[in-house]
């Protein structure tokens, strides 16, 4: 029954892996709830990843808030919907933009909004009012209408240790004391999982809120496919057929040839011959072309590049200057890079300057279908940690320089 869950992709704030929080709820009886982190929704395909293992079936969403205020909770009925809440959602945040009071008319979503003492305007068809198990007084004392009402218990806990760590989460957030860190800045320490027979202990008086909460997660289906026999959704060829490709990199191949060597060996053109077989037999031809493409633009823009790492080590690249590294010379080889046995595709890694990585970031997502950036996540490692909650206990510079360099007796 919970629409509101935390994992700590809600940054600064939220306490358990989507793994931990789908055990957690399975283990409270609940087998269906939605994953509504703060602001984010990378959780998301991690926790569907895990939810056949688990028997547990989530429902995604987005916590909306400005700092820890928040606003309003989305919802995904479909895919369709998913798509749009991550496009307001990206569209807010890449114009570092307050999220509104009202929420956005996205199609295929549930809109819902925490309760407020002070009254809310009229609400939409898709719209509901979330009420904590400390607002139920309110319905009784202003005999309100609860027709447009559901639950709304966060689950971002699973008890007092993780509720701890919370708090020292927001205080390292705040760069605040943990003494002098405001309540306001907080979650609830109530704000844990409960069983499914406390759910309808506490809101047994208002069967609407319960129907309510019940009819949004059963109307709610997302579903991807991760099997291994789907056919991927990368563009499969750069021109219109994948002749046409293995033509066009021949003949990139054959102008570089003359550019890169002014004397052409029998050695240059077995490499050349060896590697194209083997990316052919690979099916990375098209990828050859793209990365090509690439870089052949940020030549006419006059963009300095640098391409790296393992795929240094293809003559292939080196003729069509995706790298300028020459493989033969420095006796590197292809198969670090691709071989009939590696089940890992690979990888060309290509650096622009700061002034240019914009404009080649636009391009792309322009030139070419279903692109995606990939996000990484900077995580506390052991010595951050020390020096993160030394400040939060006020320990002066000296110690927490002795401690994160484990100059300390452990015993005592």
């Amino acid at each position: 029954m919970y629409l509101n869950a935390h994992t700590y992709y809600s940054l600064r704030y939220g306490a358990m892996s989507p793994k931990e929080l789908g055990q957690e709820a399975k283990k409270h009886g609940c087998f269906r709830f939605a994953i509504t982190d703060i602001n984010t929704t990378s959780a998301c395909l991690e926790l569907l990843r895990e939810a056949p293992a688990l028997q547990i079936n989530p429902v995604f969403g987005v916590d909306f808030r400005n700092g820890v205020e928040q606003k309003f909770i989305l919802l995904a009925r479909n895919n369709k919907g998913f798509e749009a809440i991550n496009t307001y959602l990206s569209q807010m945040l890449h114009g570092e933009k307050l999220f509104p009071d009202d929420a956005p008319v996205l199609p295929d979503t549930f809109t819902i909004y925490p309760f407020k003492k002070e009254g809310f305007r009229s609400l939409r068809k898709n719209e509901y009012l979330g009420m904590r198990f400390e607002d139920l007084p309110q319905i009784r004392l202003k005999k309100l209408d609860t027709s447009k009402m559901v639950i709304l218990q966060p689950a971002s806990f699973r008890n007092k240790r993780d509720f701890n760590t919370h708090r020292l989460l927001r205080a390292i957030d705040l760069n605040s004391l943990l003494s002098k860190l405001p309540v306001a800045e907080q979650a609830k320490e109530t704000d844990v999982l409960w069983t499914r027979e406390a759910f309808h202990c506490k809101y047994s008086e208002f069967p609407d809120l319960v129907e309510n909460t019940k009819g949004i997660l059963d109307a709610c289906k997302i579903a991807f496919s991760y099997a291994p026999d789907v056919e991927p959704q990368n563009q499969k060829y750069y021109t219109d057929s994948a002749e046409n490709d293995l033509a066009l990199l021949e003949r990139l191949c054959n102008e570089g040839l003359f550019y890169r060597y002014p004397e052409i060996t029998e050695e240059i053109y077995a490499r050349i011959y060896k590697e194209l077989d083997t990316i052919k037999k690979m099916g990375f031809v098209s990828y050859f072309l793209m990365n090509w493409d690439i870089v052949n633009y940020a030549r006419k823009q006059g963009y300095f590049y640098v391409g790296r790492g393992s795929g240094a080590n293809s003559v292939v690249a080196y003729l069509l200057r995706i790298t300028d590294v020459d493989p033969i010379e420095l006796d590197l080889y292809f198969e670090r890079f691709i071989n009939l046995y590696r089940t890992n595709p690979p990888d060309f890694d290509i650096d622009f300057s700061w002034r240019d990585r914009e404009d080649m970031t636009r391009y792309i997502f322009e030139r070419f279908d279903h692109v995606a950036l990939v996000a990484t996540y900077t995580t506390f490692k052991d010595r951050a940690v020390i020096r993160e909650l030394g400040k939060v206990f006020g320990l002066p510079k000296e110690e927490i320089d002795r401690l994160s360099k484990e100059r300390y007796n452990p015993g005592n």
